[in-house]
């Protein structure tokens, strides 16, 4: 695993090379003491993991992360921050941070965290791998016997989408089966949730569409609720860093955990569309 360190204390970036080293988290393959500098030697580099401080001179880390994802989509960034904001929390995981590590550097911190991040690629290079041998095998298919159809493809992406709903503990309520109706919709017309309203979905779909929006906004409450519960019991757990962003507004899940820790008198609010596109972005990666 090749990793590169960002922080303009030279104090931090030498404790971290050591953790890593004397760990065996991987191999740091380069260094700097400013955002500016970095992003030319990242790009000629392309390690697996960049961990990179907040607050610098010049580009913030936040910053460096938006430019350096537009860049190469590939990359894994670990944030290290005393920063305690969950405003800018917030900012920093939309942007693409994957984990953070908080000021003062824990040595057991670092490791959980670089391993957990190592996991993640590991995993995701395997799918990619799973993807890759599926795509050969059904080119070969297509190519010698032209059986493979748009309806197997369909109702393999819909499986899919009910694995999510089931990881989310989801099955269970009423507007699941509307859920996977308005994937399986989209899909076939080749639309997003930004190409048409909720209400014309609804109203193609069912006779009463305030009754079906009803049922869904109930069902990805309920999944809202059940990534939140995760994520205060266990904020590594591998369905709360899958899905926490990608199906819901990261602030919003935050929001949730709070109302449940009894911080707040208000719980998360939920977004169909986003919901929704991040079932069929998650199902097609």
């Amino acid at each position: 695993m090749k990793i590169y360190i960002i922080d303009d204390d030279i104090a931090v970036v030498k404790m971290l090379e050591n953790i890593i080293e004397d760990n065996d988290l991987g191999k740091v393959c380069g260094y700097s003491l400013n955002g500016d500098d970095s992003i030319e030697e990242i790009s000629a580099l392309l390690p697996n993991i960049v961990l990179i401080d907040l607050l610098m001179p010049g580009k913030d880390g936040i910053a460096v992360v938006k430019e350096l994802s537009s860049l190469n989509n590939n990359l894994n960034f670990i944030m290290i921050s005393q920063v305690s904001s969950k405003n800018i929390i917030s900012k920093a995981y939309t942007a693409g941070i994957d984990f953070f590590i908080n000021k003062p550097i824990n040595a057991i911190e670092v490791k959980t965290v670089i391993n957990n991040v190592s996991e993640k690629i590991k995993y995701k290079k395997t799918m990619q791998n799973i993807k890759d041998i599926f795509i050969n095998d059904l080119e070969h298919s297509n190519k010698n016997s032209h059986e493979f159809s748009h309806e197997d493809s369909l109702n393999t992406k819909l499986k899919k989408v009910q694995l999510i709903l089931n990881k989310l503990g989801m099955t269970g309520e009423k507007g699941a089966a509307d859920i996977i109706n308005i994937c399986k919709f989209l899909i076939k017309n080749d639309l997003s949730m930004s190409d048409i309203t909720m209400l014309e979905i609804s109203s193609s779909l069912n006779t009463n569409p305030k009754s079906m929006e009803q049922r869904i906004r109930r069902a990805i409450a309920k999944g809202l609720s059940n990534i939140a519960h995760l994520g205060i019991e266990d904020n590594m757990n591998e369905i709360f860093i899958m899905y926490a962003n990608s199906l819901f507004n990261f602030e919003e899940v935050k929001s949730e955990m709070d109302f449940i820790r009894g911080k707040t008198t208000y719980s998360g609010k939920i977004n169909i569309r986003k919901f929704i596109d991040g079932l069929i972005i998650n199902i097609d990666n």
